[in-house]
């Protein structure tokens, strides 16, 4: 099969903006949830009406092609360390931890994209990157304020934790879609990666131990149909697609106006009260990924 053409610029930046207002308005939405849910449980049934939806519009449109021996590799990566590994530490954290804050630990994606992407796709850590790194890090400094955090509270720590845990696991999944030779589209790969990751969501659920018992109002009802499709399905495509288009380090810096989505739809539907750290961290993060991106002009001898 002839590999693809990627996608213009254009086209990736708007892909961009759908992924990044999908998974921005998400977490306030998996915030109530998890008042009637599991973590275990969400992250499987998120995936397992996402991937219900899938099969009900590919297959009387006969749009289900099976993927390349190729493609199997960022399948994968994209299920397992995306769709699975990002999707339960982030609702893990978010459970543990207030959304606003959620929102900026899981999108620190950038700080670990930049070094991952320097030895990995050869691209070229500068000086400003450095720099915009270490701001990025102040950032996580000011967030985590290590005076004021309750080292008693293991609930919380585990949280801040497992929020880390799932930027990380994004940041390999970003780097392995710019690093790969498309065969199939991303479009043609979602469903497959949404099957492999509901059969491993659904076998961690029932390990977990927990019921599956819930509330199950039309409100609860509304919300996972929503975070299934417009917060799962759409955004998966949307930055597996902006991921071709644009570099590693581009998707992450556009990925931070998730946070800021995220932050404003918490004060507004949760009514939390987003204080002076979140948004120095945030302002450190987005100034930092921002350094690191614009092209600087070198110094003149």
């Amino acid at each position: 099969m002839p590999a693809v053409n990627l996608p213009s610029r254009a086209q990736a930046v708007a892909c961009l903006l759908v992924a990044m207002l999908g998974w921005g308005l998400v977490w306030p939405a998996n915030k109530v949830l998890l008042e009637s849910l599991s973590p275990f449980w969400l992250a499987a049934l998120r995936s397992a009406i996402a991937a219900a939806g899938v099969l009900l519009v590919a297959l009387p449109a006969r749009r289900l092609v099976l993927p390349t021996r190729a493609d199997l590799p960022v399948l994968l990566n994209i299920a397992l360390l995306h769709m699975t590994g990002f999707a339960v530490l982030s609702v893990i954290g978010l459970q543990l931890v207030p959304a606003g804050r959620s929102v900026v630990l899981a999108y620190t994606t950038p700080l670990w994209v930049m070094p991952a992407a320097a030895l990995v796709l050869r691209e070229r850590l500068t000086a400003w990157r450095v720099c915009g790194a270490a701001l990025g890090v102040l950032g996580l400094a000011v967030l985590f304020n290590p005076f004021a955090l309750d080292w008693s509270d293991r609930r919380l720590l585990y949280g801040h934790g497992a929020l880390l845990a799932a930027a990380l696991c994004w940041a390999l999944s970003i780097v392995h879609i710019r690093a790969h030779k498309w065969r199939a589209t991303p479009l043609q790969l979602v469903p497959w990666e949404i099957f492999v990751a509901t059969a491993v969501l659904l076998g961690v659920a029932l390990a977990s131990g927990e019921r599956l018992s819930a509330d199950w109002t039309p409100k609860v009802i509304v919300l996972l149909v929503a975070v299934s499709t417009l917060g799962l399905v759409i955004p998966y495509w949307a930055i597996a697609t902006a991921g071709r288009g644009l570099s590693a380090n581009a998707v992450s810096l556009g990925m931070l106006g998730a946070p800021l989505i995220g932050i404003a739809a918490a004060a507004i539907v949760l009514g939390e009260e987003v204080g002076l750290a979140v948004w120095a961290a945030v302002a450190c993060v987005v100034s930092g990924v921002a350094v690191a991106q614009v092209p600087w002009p070198r110094a003149r001898r």
